[in-house]
């Protein structure tokens, strides 16, 4: 869940118990480009207070107004839509083509928000069902872990822990990647067992643990919202946080290291752990996308447009990938050299 979300839903806890109405506005559909994704949320209190966000700002100024104008006398959900024109789309600040749809739900006490909260930040992952017509709203089992369903009839939002990230290593790329991190909202554990290197530790958010690193991957429990990454640079720390993180659900696992040292740990990882092949296939490296990188920050942000990438459903060319780039690289300048010999 992103924590913004998780900001607005303790507002609105907030501004209910002091007796405030408050009106929970939540991004169900969008057609073409829009600014904020489905599940985005916005919370108004009937004094105009806001916190959250469904789109670049133009859509919040019209709900804003119209709470301010009409109040919060609604008492059941209703579904609304901008940009189905191209006034609307240009008056809201939507780019062209793009049509959002809301959900606007009138909150109380009987909303259940604060049991919501509470089960969130218990780390719990649950979903919220919304009967359109009633307003009722009940907590009912989790089938997928993320997403949001709207049929016109019932909304049902999915709620829980952020995506986690754990990185194998405390060095200086660590500390760059994991500053991003933080930004792209990962909650960020560090696990390093050299004293020469946490010692030196300082990135304000992160989660520094000393144990071993494969120790480390069973303690995280890691599930489908989890990424690891190893950057040791170390065998015998890498490889064990690798083996393990392999065989967890994580969407992403993968190790820093040249192609050389890449092919050596997938031989290592297969000969000597056992790997099945399905579960070595998952794995990546040399980790991100080819973008030139040299210094400590352009690689963290390589293997961080890697990360999103595959967080995001989104298929990377061949070409993008370190390996076959580099791969693609030598061929070229192999046969310059060849042309200059002729």
């Amino acid at each position: 869940m992103d924590s913004v979300n998780l900001e607005v839903l303790k507002a609105s806890v907030r501004w209910i118990e002091n007796g405030r109405r408050v009106l929970l506005v939540t991004v169900v559909k969008t057609w073409g480009s829009s600014p904020r994704p489905e599940g985005a949320m916005l919370a108004i209190c009937e004094d105009g207070s806001v916190l959250g966000s469904v789109s670049g700002g133009c859509i919040e100024d019209d709900l804003i107004d119209r709470v301010r104008r009409l109040g919060i006398e609604q008492t059941c959900p209703q579904a609304m839509k901008y940009g189905i024109s191209a006034d609307e789309a240009h008056r809201f600040g939507l780019p062209c083509g793009g049509t959002i749809e809301l959900v606007l739900e009138p909150l109380t006490r009987a909303s259940g928000i604060d049991d919501l909260c509470r089960r969130v930040v218990a780390g719990e992952l649950v979903a919220r069902s919304l009967d359109m017509e009633s307003g009722v709203a009940k907590l009912v089992p989790v089938y997928s872990t993320d997403g949001v369903d709207f049929d016109g009839r019932r909304l049902l939002t999915i709620h829980g822990p952020r995506y986690r990230m754990l990185v194998i290593g405390a060095g200086q790329l660590s500390s760059y990647l994991c500053q991003i991190a933080l930004g792209l909202d990962y909650q960020v554990t560090v696990c390093d067992p050299r004293e020469e290197y946490t010692d030196a530790w300082h990135v304000p958010g992160t989660t520094l643990v000393r144990t071993m690193p494969d120790d480390a991957v069973l303690d995280m429990k890691l599930d489908e919202r989890c990424a690891v990454i190893a950057l040791t640079h170390d065998p015998k720390l890498d490889d064990l946080a690798l083996l393990e993180a392999l065989r967890t659900p994580a969407f992403y696992v993968g190790a820093l290291g040249s192609r050389r040292n890449n092919a050596a740990r997938r031989e290592r990882l297969e000969t000597y752990f056992d790997l099945r092949k399905e579960e070595l296939a998952r794995l990546r490296g040399p980790v991100g996308i080819y973008i030139g990188s040299r210094t400590p920050p352009e690689i963290a942000v390589s293997v961080l447009a890697e990360v999103t990438a595959i967080k995001n459903g989104v298929a990377l060319p061949e070409q993008l990938r370190v390996e076959e780039a580099k791969a693609a690289l030598d061929i070229a300048a192999n046969e310059q050299t060849s042309c200059a010999v002729d």
